[in-house]
């Protein structure tokens, strides 16, 4: 682009020094080219959006039945996946070949309108040249200044194919881009002493939609070394709570404090250093599995101390029956061990990165219940002297807790131990009787 446009200068100005009308002549296709151009490039926008629009559905769908393929074969729906795949497939090549096809009219077009330059050029130049006023000469070098000037708008022209697919492109980027980014961490950050687990909940409340509050005026304040655990229905707020402990949300009012220390003054690394999480989906990658115990902690970690994390979560078991024990390597997605099996390792992480503030989300919902009574003992040794926050469904996991919320519609609906909430008769006990009742047909 930057040599036309140099050759253009060129051409242009030697043209004037011959003759300026015929410079002009040949400038006033100019308007014309660039006009056919637009209205070419204006068709072939749309298409160049679609094109990539289901490019990216086309790759989304094959992700999908990939990773998925299991639940695609065990429901029967391999030719409803394989048609799918046709259908975006002649979708991509329609929109892939409009966006060619016009756009591919951009060059001839210009190319006419060139020869209708040469033609202007000729006839102009012929009558000057019968006047008098120019030399055959100057009308052969002019036609040729002509060719050199068409041959370059003719090339920056062309390009609107390359260009038009990489604005359609560009768009898809800048709305990633364009999305809110994450609040930066304050350039004065304050750091609490020495930690030790005070959490407070001050009138915090919540939103993804303005209109739509998730969690309103929450206020909980956690001591040093307690467990807390949160129950409630599905949408009620508690996944949304703890992560705005983490930080992965932030709250739209109020605060949350470790030990009198505003966690928006602190960094997402101090706060996160602090913690420990273990979620309901199990994340490893690949490597042995003593490295996946030692992940959440930085340096070298030695055998032992991973052993022994292990063995707090009930995982040195059957790590040990594995032909390599702690060295036996693991591929992206934990292959080769059970939902449980992974659930007990990423719990060991946890334990290993030994967190004064601790946050399990559902840890023990891929467990069997015998493994569950295992895990259960190795984690009131974790939250010993810890501040815990225990995000369960299956009430026989917290029944010990310090303290139980009951969240409905993003607030508190009930609070206090197992068995003061049962005798009160409220959401938890129906929660509970929901839970642990049994129909008996006659």
């Amino acid at each position: 682009m930057v040599r036309a446009l140099l050759t253009l200068v060129g051409v242009l100005a030697m043209m004037f020094w011959i003759s300026p009308p015929l410079a002009l002549v040949a400038l006033a296709t100019v308007p014309v080219s660039l006009a056919v151009a637009a209205l070419v490039a204006r068709r072939a926008q749309p298409q160049f959006v679609k094109q990539w629009a289901v490019t990216g559905r086309l790759g989304g769908h094959v992700e999908e039945m990939v990773t998925g393929h299991t639940e695609v074969v065990a429901f029967g729906r391999r030719e409803e996946a394989v048609r799918r795949f046709d259908e975006l497939g002649e979708e991509l090549y329609r929109a892939s070949f409009r966006a060619q096809f016009v756009s591919g009219f951009i060059q001839p077009a210009l190319t006419f309108v060139g020869n209708l330059t040469y033609v202007a050029v000729a006839v102009v130049g012929g009558l000057r040249v019968a006047s008098g006023t120019l030399t055959v000469g100057d009308v052969q070098a002019f036609v040729q200044y002509s060719y050199e000037f068409n041959g370059p708008v003719t090339q920056i022209a062309a390009m609107a194919n390359l260009l038009q697919s990489g604005v359609a492109s560009a768009e898809r980027v800048f709305d990633l881009l364009d999305a809110e980014e994450e609040a930066p961490d304050p350039a004065a950050p304050l750091r609490p002493g020495p930690v030790r687990g005070r959490v407070s909940f001050e009138g915090v409340s919540f939103r993804h939609d303005p209109d739509r509050p998730l969690i309103e005026d929450l206020s909980l304040t956690v001591e040093p070394g307690r467990t807390v655990a949160v129950v409630g229905p599905t949408g009620a707020g508690k996944t949304t709570l703890v992560n705005l402990l983490m930080r992965f949300h932030e709250p739209t009012g109020g605060r949350i404090t470790l030990d009198g220390v505003d966690t928006a003054a602190m960094t997402r690394e101090e706060l996160r250093s602090h913690t420990g999480m273990v979620l309901q989906d199990t994340w490893l990658f690949g490597g042995t599995i003593a490295e996946n115990i030692a992940y959440g902690v930085p340096g070298e970690v030695s055998r032992e101390r991973i052993v022994a994390a292990a063995e707090a979560a009930r995982a040195d078991r059957f790590v040990r029956t594995l032909p390599d024990g702690y060295d036996t390597v693991l591929d992206e997605d934990g292959g080769g061990l059970s939902a449980g099996e992974k659930q007990l390792v990423t719990l060991a992480r946890a334990f290993l990165s030994d967190p004064v503030v601790l946050v399990l989300d559902e840890a023990t919902s891929s467990v069997d219940t015998r493994t569950e009574l295992l895990v259960q003992q190795g984690m009131s040794s974790l939250r010993a002297g810890r501040t815990s926050f225990v995000v369960a469904h299956r009430l026989s996991t917290i029944r010990d807790a310090d303290t139980i919320l009951v969240m409905e519609r993003g607030a508190i609906a009930e609070q206090g131990t197992h068995e003061e909430l049962l005798a009160a008769g409220g959401a938890y006990a129906r929660l509970h009787a929901a839970q642990f009742a049994r129909t008996v047909e006659t």
